[in-house]
């Protein structure tokens, strides 16, 4: 006898008979005989006597099927199937619709989901197909219930869900000095150590382009300008080498002598040794140049995931003092700030300068230099970006200035913002380590609904109740994810877990990742803080000393509860201020059909990234930075502080500096400047104007501009979705 039903999805139910009479009922009213109620009960009795303990909807329409199929009725029978084909067709529909939606190219939230994605090429309409139709199998098979339902009625989304059952993790900061020393494997191709600049610069492209399609989030190298360093000098001996053979000269003895620096001058009154040894440092850092161009160059150009996306990736340097290190930092810079192509700024790999007194930052300090070069390059170019290694939470009792490979102990983020330090399970560093997986609470719909108790205690306790019982249920959720994680095999992750990952290199192809992976992150995020407080206390907390306090509470509590799952889980959980670009619109649409447009909180299409002041509150730079920088502390799993400033700071990297003496004055952990930026892709005009139609140079209308969305640039905005246009378009600057 049949007592429950599973439902198409996986909802377990009560047996209800009179849904099936129903639809037999609608099959025989279609016919010229009529309904015979006295067959349906028949049938109907015969199929809840007879039908197991539990079963699907299919297998009981499928039993259905065949009763009326035997009996005098067979006609309702083809009815019954023709009905029941049509509400199967109906149910598709949707991902019908969605499908169209994205042959034809269509400009809308589906395919403009991921603004570095270009779901118009045939490798990204099929990305997006795979993408649409995995996440319901997600769903339907590999979460649990609670943490169902907590997607289903908006309190979470499970970031990269699509990516869900490969078992793929996040990403990973490469320590390129694996590869560059040993090569690596990569499909068929072997590549050999490397043993001059131009090779160390292509092999650094091929690791991060490989790991790429064996992950779902970003590519980041930690040490660009360490890892680099020891080529330029063997690239140098190389052109000492060449003006041995041209001269006759013995050059032996300078090979490996100590150098200040690679600086071209001219030959001009230069003779004998002086002469060859200067041209081969001329030849040098032409040589790294051009590697740094090409480096850059094929990181805007080399596609991955299908070959429908740029490589999502991220450099961090600044703090090499060797004559070598600092070659690669002045060429990337130099190279950086030329642009690519005709002149265009370079969108990848996204830049990152390791701010550190007594290295890069101070007018003493041995990089200052190069530090003042980054700002001119940030000024025109956008990046690079700040982490600032002073910050009390990203310095590393082991940090000697005299250790050579003290980046072992430097933090590295990111480009997008996500950081990876502390480790519960291994050394503490960013390297060969990275994120597992994130999922994003909605704290603005949980204020929401504590919003109409009016004793403000009572609204506030409520609303920490409720919180904890979406952390509950996202700390168990991204367990699980790491529970089937963890099944996976070394060798589907082939260049990942065999030279990046920490531990990695002991593992055999067969095995599972499982071992070495709690290296690795897992992080909690959360939008929309400022939402949040408008809905608690009536203000956010730029505007609001209590909102701001009550914000730090929030904030500080989910950092306490996630020290608590790390313990209890044993893994090593973090607070993400989540970088929302897909995610800053779905959760609103989702708040407003439940709740209504309400002032301050509903009343725009997106929520405000994270525990950001909203885009469109009128404040100075100052006054953003003292309400955002106590948050860095608290969101171990990544960080970021914007700023917007106006007019043309191309020729005023004073004003990017300034930006980065804040970061210095109130311990802020990382940091990116926003400007305007115009370029005419006709005759390769620049300027900063707001609203740049037409070029004023040769009238033509083809004008690239740039825009940061979520931590990385984007050249067009024809690929942003409407949430995040709508935030673009209320960006105000700090003035």
């Amino acid at each position: 006898m049949i007592n429950t039903v599973v439902k198409r999805d996986g909802r377990i139910v009560g047996f209800n008979e009179e849904k099936i009479k129903a639809a037999i009922r609608k099959a025989m009213l279609q016919t010229e005989m009529g309904e015979d109620e006295a067959l349906i009960q028949k049938i109907v009795d015969r199929i809840g006597v007879t039908g197991d303990e539990r079963m699907t909807v299919e297998e009981i329409q499928d039993r259905v099927e065949l009763e009326l199929m035997n009996s005098p009725r067979k006609e309702v029978a083809k009815r019954y199937i023709a009905y029941r084909d049509q509400r199967s067709i109906a149910r598709r529909a949707k991902t019908r619709d969605m499908f169209l939606e994205i042959i034809e190219a269509k400009n809308n939230d589906i395919t403009r989901e991921n603004a570095n994605m270009n779901t118009d090429s045939p490798a990204g309409m099929m990305m997006k197909f795979a993408s649409e139709t995995t996440k319901p199998f997600v769903d339907d098979y590999l979460l649990s219930s609670e943490a169902r339902d907590a997607v289903r009625h908006g309190y979470l989304h499970i970031h990269d869900k699509d990516y869900y059952p490969t078992k793929s993790l996040t990403c990973v900061q490469h320590p390129l000095d694996r590869i560059l020393t040993n090569g690596f494997i990569a499909g068929h191709g072997e590549s050999r150590p490397a043993k001059r600049i131009e090779t160390a610069s292509i092999i650094s492209c091929i690791s991060l382009e490989t790991a790429q399609n064996e992950m779902h989030g970003g590519q980041a190298i930690p040490a660009f300008d360490f890892y680099l360093a020891p080529f330029v000098r063997s690239s140098y001996i190389e052109e000492i080498k060449k003006s041995e053979q041209l001269s006759g000269e013995d050059l032996s003895a300078y090979y490996d002598a100590e150098l200040d620096d690679y600086i071209k001058r001219p030959l001009d009154g230069l003779t004998g040794v002086d002469r060859l040894l200067q041209h081969a440092m001329n030849m040098t850092v032409d040589r790294v140049h051009q590697a740094m161009e090409a480096f850059i160059h094929n990181m805007n150009t080399i596609h991955s995931r299908g070959g429908n996306q740029v490589v999502f990736s991220s450099i961090n340097y600044g703090t090499d003092t060797s004559a070598e290190g600092r070659c690669v930092i002045r060429e990337l810079l130099n190279s950086t700030y030329e642009g690519v192509g005709n002149g265009a700024t370079a969108i990848f790999p996204i830049q990152i300068w390791k701010k550190k007194r007594g290295v890069s930052y101070l007018p003493e300090d041995r990089n200052y230099d190069l530090y003042k070069l980054a700002c001119k390059v940030t000024a025109r170019r956008f990046f690079p970006n700040f982490v600032n290694l002073d910050a009390t939470f990203n310095q590393h009792e082991k940090w000697r200035a005299d250790d050579p490979k003290r980046y072992n102990y430097e933090v590295a983020t990111m480009g997008c913002r996500t950081r990876v330090f502390e480790n519960r399970f291994g050394e503490k560093t960013s390297i060969g380590r990275g994120n597992l997986s994130f999922s994003t609470i909605n704290i603005v719909r949980i204020a929401i609904e504590c919003m109409m108790i009016k004793d403000k205690e009572e609204r506030i306790a409520k609303f920490f109740s409720k919180l904890d019982q979406v952390l509950d249920i996202t700390a168990r959720q991204l367990c699980d994810r790491f529970d089937f994680q963890k099944t996976a095999l070394v060798k589907q992750f082939p260049l990942l877990m065999s030279r990046l990952w920490n531990g990695s290199e002991s593992l055999k192809p067969n095995e599972t990742i499982e071992s070495v992976i709690n290296q690795g992150t897992l992080g909690i995020g959360f939008i929309g803080l400022a939402e949040c407080l408008v809905a608690l206390t009536g203000k956010h907390h730029g505007e609001s000393e209590e909102s701001q306090a009550l914000g730090l509470k929030i904030v500080s509590h989910m950092r306490s509860r996630v020290n608590e799952y790390s313990e209890k889980h044993q893994h090593n959980f973090s607070v993400l201020a989540t970088p929302a670009e897909g995610l800053s619109g779905k959760f609103t649409s989702r708040d407003r059909k439940s709740f209504g447009i309400l002032p301050g909180i509903t009343d725009k299409i997106y929520y405000t990234n994270s525990n950001h002041v909203p885009v469109y509150y009128h404040c100075s730079p100052r006054h953003k930075a003292q309400i955002e920088a106590p948050y860095h502390e608290l969101t171990g799993g990544g960080h970021i502080f914007y700023v917007e400033i106006d007019g043309d700071a191309t020729h005023n990297p004073k004003a990017i500096a300034d930006i980065v003496d804040m970061m210095d004055e109130y311990n802020i952990g990382y940091c990116s400047v926003n400007h305007n930026r115009n370029r005419c892709m006709t005759c390769g005009y620049e300027d900063a104007s707001e609203n740049l139609e037409k070029c004023p140079c040769c009238g033509g209308h083809d004008i690239d501009k740039l825009q940061r969305i979520t931590g990385y640039l984007v050249g067009t905005t024809d690929r942003w979705n409407s949430a995040k246009l709508a935030e673009l378009n209320d960006r105000i600057v700090h003035k």
